[in-house]
Parts: C-alpha cells; sequence; structure tokens
C-alpha cells in the first residue's frame, strides 16, 4: 500500500480585499451534529477514499488493513446515505493488493483503482468502473492514455457533468492534466504541466470549471510565508498560465463555482479562505473564526454545493469548538452555518479527509471520528 499526502509565465497582480472574520458572522447558524449516523467499514480497515452519489441513495468506499500474516485484507463496499449501513461487498481480496476510492463522476458512476502488487515496488494499476453505483458491480475499466510509471493523483469527481478533469504525476515529478468522460472511456487532450515547482512536488488540490473547461490547480513553493501560486489549465486550448495568489503557504483546498466563476481556497500558513474571481485573478481573504491567523487552525479540503452556491471548509483542529469543525461559506465570502461535533485529523489518514455532499437532500459525509480512518460520519446542512 502506499500513502497518499495530501511554463511559466509571469506573475499577475492581485487586488486583496481582507475581511478579518475572527468571530462566527451574526448572520451564521452554528450547530452540532448529535447521535450521527457512521458508517463503518465492513471489515475494520481505514478507509481509503470515499465518496456519495449525488443522484442516488449509495455511497462507496474502499478498505484495507494488513493482517497478522502479512497480507492485506482489501476490500470494497457500497452504503446506504440514508442509515449508513453496507449494503454490498463488490470484491474482497486478502494479498498485496489494495484498492482505493477515486470518486463519484457523471451519473452515478463510481471509479476505483486495483493496485495489484507484482513484487516490491513493483505495482499494476486498473481502474473499474461501477455504473450505476446502485448495480453494486463493476461494469467496465477505464483506461486513461497513461504508463505504469504515471500515477493518477486525482479525479475531479465531477458529478452532473459527463467530462472529469484528471492530475496525472510521474517519478521525475512532471504532472499531466487532461479531461476524461470516465463512463464513456474517452479523453481530452493531455496538457503538461512543465512548472514542477510550483505544481509537481507535492500533488495540488484541483478543481474543474465545466462552463469553461479549466482546470484550477492550488499550488506554490510551499515554504513557510510564501504565497500560493494558482495554475489554470485550458483544456480546450491544451494551455497552461498561472498566477500568484494570496493567503500565506501550500493551497490545502480548492472548490470553483463554476457559473460565477468563483474560485476558493485554503492556505496552509495562516488559517484564512481565499475567494477569487478567475475572470479578474483578484481576491479577497476570509480569516477562520477565532483562529487569530494561527496555522495550526488553518483549513484543508474545500468542497462547492452547486444547487445552494455554498463553498464547504474543512478545519481539522477547531478553532470555534472541540475536535474538528465545517465551515459553511456563500460564494463572496460570508459566514452561514457552523457546524462542530467532529474529528477528521488527517494525521493517520493514506487519503486526505474530504468533504462529500448531496445537494439534493443538504447532507453530506466527512471522515471520522475515529483516530484510525474506519469510518465516516453524515451531517445535515
Amino acid at each position: 500500500m502506499r500513502n497518499r499526502n495530501h511554463f511559466v509565465a509571469p506573475a499577475l497582480g492581485v487586488m486583496v480585499l481582507i475581511s478579518l472574520a475572527l468571530g462566527a458572522s451574526a448572520q451564521a447558524q452554528s450547530g452540532n451534529n448529535p447521535a450521527p449516523i457512521l458508517v463503518h467499514s465492513k471489515f475494520g480497515g481505514q478507509i481509503f477514499g470515499f465518496d456519495i452519489d449525488q443522484n442516488g441513495t449509495e455511497g462507496v468506499l474502499a478498505e484495507a488493513q494488513t493482517l497478522a500474516n502479512g497480507n492485506v485484507l482489501a476490500a470494497v463496499e457500497t452504503f446506504d446515505q440514508k442509515t449508513g449501513k453496507i449494503l454490498n461487498v463488490l470484491v474482497k481480496t486478502q494479498t498485496q493488493d489494495d484498492f482505493v476510492t477515486l470518486g463519484v463522476v457523471g451519473t452515478s458512476v463510481g471509479l476505483i483503482e486495483h493496485e495489484h502488487v507484482v513484487k516490491f515496488l513493483d505495482v499494476v494499476r486498473t481502474f473499474h468502473l461501477i455504473n450505476p453505483l446502485s448495480g453494486n458491480k463493476f461494469t467496465a475499466t477505464w483506461t486513461p492514455p497513461i504508463t505504469r510509471k504515471q500515477l493518477v493523483n486525482q479525479i475531479s469527481r465531477t458529478q452532473g457533468s459527463s467530462n472529469s478533469a484528471v492530475f496525472v504525476t510521474d517519478d521525475n515529478f512532471t504532472p499531466l492534466v487532461f479531461t476524461s468522460n470516465i463512463a464513456a472511456n474517452t479523453f481530452g487532450p493531455i496538457v503538461k504541466i512543465t512548472d514542477s515547482t510550483d505544481f509537481g512536488s507535492v500533488p495540488p488540490p484541483m478543481a474543474f470549471d465545466t462552463t469553461t473547461n479549466q482546470a484550477v490547480l492550488g499550488g506554490g513553493p510551499g515554504c513557510f510565508g510564501c504565497l500560493p501560486v494558482l495554475g489554470l489549465v485550458d483544456l480546450t486550448r491544451g494551455t497552461f498560465t498561472k498566477f500568484v495568489g494570496i493567503g500565506f503557504g501550500f493551497i490545502n483546498g480548492i472548490a470553483i463555482d463554476a457559473a460565477d466563476g468563483v474560485a476558493c481556497t485554503t492556505t496552509e500558513d495562516d488559517a484564512s479562505v481565499e475567494f477569487y474571481d478567475l475572470a479578474t485573478q483578484s481576491g479577497s481573504i476570509v480569516v477562520l473564526p477565532n483562529s487569530g491567523g494561527q496555522q495550526f487552525f488553518s483549513g484543508a479540503d474545500v468542497e462547492f454545493d452547486v444547487a445552494h452556491k455554498l463553498f464547504f471548509v474543512a478545519q481539522p483542529n477547531s478553532s470555534s469548538s472541540t475536535g474538528s469543525t465545517i465551515y459553511v461559506y456563500d460564494s463572496k465570502g460570508n459566514l452561514q452555518e457552523t457546524l462542530n461535533g467532529f474529528s477528521f485529523s488527517n494525521a493517520f489518514n493514506v487519503i486526505a479527509a474530504h468533504i462529500a455532499l448531496n445537494p439534493g437532500n443538504r447532507t453530506g459525509f466527512i471522515d471520522g471520528p475515529d483516530a484510525g480512518v474506519t469510518e465516516i460520519q453524515k451531517f445535515t446542512y
């Protein structure tokens, strides 16, 4: 098993409008999720990624744990979004192999990576579809145009659109980005990201703007106090540009409101959330409530509810309560809701914690609270 951690263009000026929201907005509601519904991995292994179907009632997860004999029990399972109950075990192995849930994409299509260990440091990766997810079985394979030395780091998890963006690296840290209609197994032009310093040393978070057919990468040099850099990959023209962002440190999470051309990011060093107008490459900063801008309270994953136009920001170390918190912002950076009662530290995660949303019934799931990452927690908003 492996640990997945989470062309040079002149930098353009960025207009900074800073709103130091050190406390919760008067309009923002704050709440906990008492007696939450939890999804437990069937065999007690660590969860290697999960997602939920925004057009259905199921979710999918992969799990793995090392057995006493040195082999790995690995499985892929579907679960009921309403009850949290495991519905089906699609595959289970007890070899050196493992599985990773890359996401639910398109319309109810689950995407699973199978990592088959031939021998030490020799791994063959194949990609399997569950189409539709409610069918609870593998139906086809996805065959991206990559070599065995290249690694699929991210899929944009775009639901409601036929295409998703794919981010790939190789052993020389040379990133590639392309689109794919995963269900149809078709692919757009491959764009090579020649700036491996800002976007290759650590795989950057990525969001996909379905309106402009543009992938937005959250990168930067990563040194403490350094400015982040955003990469814009035009997946129609096959071009790449970048601009210097606001905030400090690595970009930890990114999501896009495609209709309004707004990107939302979190940065590592200053506990801030940034909102960018992608057309003008200008932005504004909101400091996470009660954080004092301290790195310990920095945000992580960012997700967008397209139906209600809300950004969800995960904060592993809560500055508003105990454990972890999710903050809900509108596209202008106004805090709408504070959700407490979570525990999703990334300390022991193989796959970084992320928020999965179902806007249709205003529910979501997040890793935890078990420190061993064997469960995920449902919430409402």
